[in-house]
């Protein structure tokens, strides 16, 4: 089974570096414009004849659009990025003085959870569950999602290679193919 992980364009959350993860929200201006030059100057796969995915957010959606044409596809919404609560489209500059943002940035980051969110580790465990699932099918597949997905599916899938979440998240734009039956992967585009 071939899987192909693509990380969605660029936002303005991702611009002005706003924790953002379950607010729905389009790509900026740029963001499209570097896709459209990604798909126009790089090599994506062919993927006719894959099972197509988004986690349903606008940002994946619209990726899938651009970087693909628009074709029909599958939304799950447990590819959605991490719930960061009252910390979404806020930025550490906005709350390095919040005692809540200070409590959860301090000591276990993974653990600690985002008031009215979630930890890092329970996004980890959704997502988990829902790549089971979809591995369990066997069919060929299209992810686009979002860059903590991502990471959470490598460094589950490759623990040998020891990277962190922010080794493994790609640009946006990017991604892996993986080869399930050889369990190797690749960059792309490269």
């Amino acid at each position: 089974m071939r899987l192909i992980l693509i990380r969605h364009g660029r936002t303005e959350a991702n611009e002005k570096h706003l924790y953002c993860g379950s607010t729905d929200i389009s790509l900026s201006a740029a963001g499209r414009s570097e896709l459209e030059e990604l798909r126009d100057h790089s090599v994506y796969p062919d993927v006719s004849g894959m099972r197509i995915m988004t986690s349903g957010k606008k940002r994946c959606d619209e990726t899938l659009d651009i970087l693909f044409g628009k074709m029909p596809h599958e939304t799950d919404p447990d590819f959605c990025e991490m719930d960061f609560g009252v910390f979404e489209m806020r930025s550490y500059d906005q709350m390095k003085e919040d005692p809540q943002y200070i409590e959860w940035i301090s000591g276990d980051n993974e653990a600690n959870v985002c008031p009215g969110g979630e930890s890092g580790k329970l996004m980890t465990g959704r997502v988990l569950r829902a790549i089971e699932d979809l591995l369990q099918n066997g069919k060929d597949t299209l992810l686009v999602t979002h860059g903590g997905v991502i990471a959470a599916v490598m460094a589950w899938m490759f623990p040998q290679e020891n990277r962190n979440r922010y080794e493994w998240q790609p640009a946006c734009g990017k991604g892996y193919i993986i080869d399930t039956a050889e369990h190797s992967w690749s960059m792309i585009p490269e």
